[in-house]
């Protein structure tokens, strides 16, 4: 008696544990760690930190040795070496002999140069702060990418459980409205007309179930894709939730908010003032340059008779160049650069434009959705005491079949279209404060305290 008492303990715990259901918060967890997109803009934005170092290098000291030790072997054998000559002034005689030298010369340079003046580099240092907080800003805007992906592909997944529940409910009621209809036809007390109906529409069903499974897989398929597991059980809505108006409650400062607080307009703004700079540094072209030099030389030489010895040298000054003539490549650069700078500004009001129609389309999307949820739930009431009635209507015979199954189907497409409604004014919500700029994962904290635990 102990084991299989121990075998349904085991078995109980097992069950719950799986029964328990995965958070909105648990599942932007998992993609936080595993989406391959975030993890992409992640990495850009740490490549990205390292500008302003590289943009400020331009205008640090550069320092360089160079340095060579060459051995030279040299000999030298005269027209007339092994003949015996004689000095006509002593009289003394001696053979002439061949020579040759082995020198060796060992040298270093230490070099340092201080950009005094150039106007180019300060531009590219000024772009490079720049650039980094682009990089920061395209960071941010992947994080609120993150965060409507993660809830779209939620919801999807519970709106796609909620239309395959509520086919196969449908496939029941109609099965026992068919069998209702085939006893009635064999006592002769319906028609096969009925019956005819009933089959149909349980045909019907059955298609539509193989469709809301196949929707089902898709959904989490997507899912999937997003926190790089398959996804388990996730928790529902509380049932007979209240949704919350945007505050505030006018339009107007979220599109303000959309066109001056949007990452994307963030983004187009700094690099209008990237293009600028662009045109600076383009025109520097023509400027003068101005640079503190200093080294210090030093060279061995050995192995011969003079001039060997250490030679030492020191030298610090200034250095300038002044372009004269390039080809006309400067003036073409800046040409470039200036066409350049009005294309960036006209991205940045195709950019705020859009951000505003965003928050526009949000911000009507909730508002429209709450009046819709609030017609759905009296539809649902409605619908249901419909069903009721038809079906009463039908075991008196004052209705037919295809009332009842007409109403069965109404009452499951509202409860659906009731879902999908519920998820759709959330999502506009979260789009709305992702339109502004305003999107955090406080925001996603407060949907998940809609879901049942």
């Amino acid at each position: 008696m102990q084991k299989p008492l121990l075998a349904v303990l085991l078995a109980s715990a097992f069950f719950s544990l799986n029964a328990s259901a995965a958070d909105l918060i648990q599942v932007y967890q998992q993609a936080l760690a595993n989406d391959a997109a975030f993890a992409s803009a992640r990495a850009s934005a740490a490549a990205g930190r390292e500008r302003i170092t590289q943009g400020r290098a331009g205008l640090l000291p550069t320092v360089g040795i160079t340095g060579s030790s060459i051995k030279n072997d040299s000999e030298n054998s005269p027209w007339n070496e092994g003949v015996s000559v004689t000095d006509p002034t002593t009289g003394l005689t001696r053979t002439v002999l061949g020579g040759g030298s082995n020198v060796r010369t060992t040298e270093y340079t230490i070099g340092l140069t201080q950009p005094l003046f150039r106007w180019d580099r300060w531009q590219t240092y000024q772009q490079s702060k720049l650039q980094q907080a682009i990089s920061e800003a395209q960071f941010a805007q992947a994080q609120q990418d993150l965060i409507t992906r993660v809830a779209q592909a939620y919801f999807d997944v519970l709106a796609a459980q909620d239309k395959l529940e509520s086919t196969r409910a449908q496939k029941t009621a109609v099965t026992e409205q068919l069998a209702s209809a085939k006893r009635n036809f064999e006592v002769g007390t319906q028609t096969i007309t009925d019956t005819h109906e009933a089959q149909a529409a349980y045909d019907l069903v059955i298609a539509q179930e193989f469709a809301a499974v196949n929707d089902l897989d898709n959904k989490r398929n997507t899912l999937q894709a997003i926190i790089g597991t398959a996804p388990s059980s996730l928790a529902p809505l509380k049932p007979g939730i209240t949704l919350a108006a945007p505050m505030p409650a006018n339009v107007d400062p979220w599109v303000s908010s959309a066109e001056n607080q949007n990452y994307g307009v963030t983004v187009s703004q700094l690099q209008v003032e990237l293009a600028k700079r662009d045109i600076s540094r383009n025109r520097a072209g023509h400027y003068p340059t101005l640079d503190l030099v200093a080294n210090h030389t030093r060279r061995d030489i050995g192995g011969q008779l003079t001039n060997s010895g250490v030679n030492k040298n020191n030298g610090i000054g200034v250095q300038f160049a002044v372009p004269i003539f390039n080809g006309f490549g400067v003036t073409s650069r800046v040409r470039e650069a200036i066409a350049l700078e009005d294309k960036a500004r006209n991205d940045l009001e195709s950019t705020r434009r859009q951000a505003a129609l965003q928050a526009r389309q949000a911000y009507l999307g909730v508002n429209s959705g709450m009046a819709q949820v609030k017609a759905l739930e009296a539809a649902e009431v409605s619908s249901q005491s419909a069903l009721e009635s038809n079906k009463l209507g039908y075991q008196v015979g004052v209705r037919i079949n295809i009332d009842v199954l007409n109403a069965q189907r109404q009452l499951y497409q509202t409860r659906t279209d009731l879902s999908r409604a519920r998820y759709d004014t959330i999502l506009n919500g979260l789009r709305l404060k992702a339109a502004s700029g305003s999107l955090r994962e406080s925001d996603l904290a407060a949907v998940n305290n809609l879901l049942e635990k």
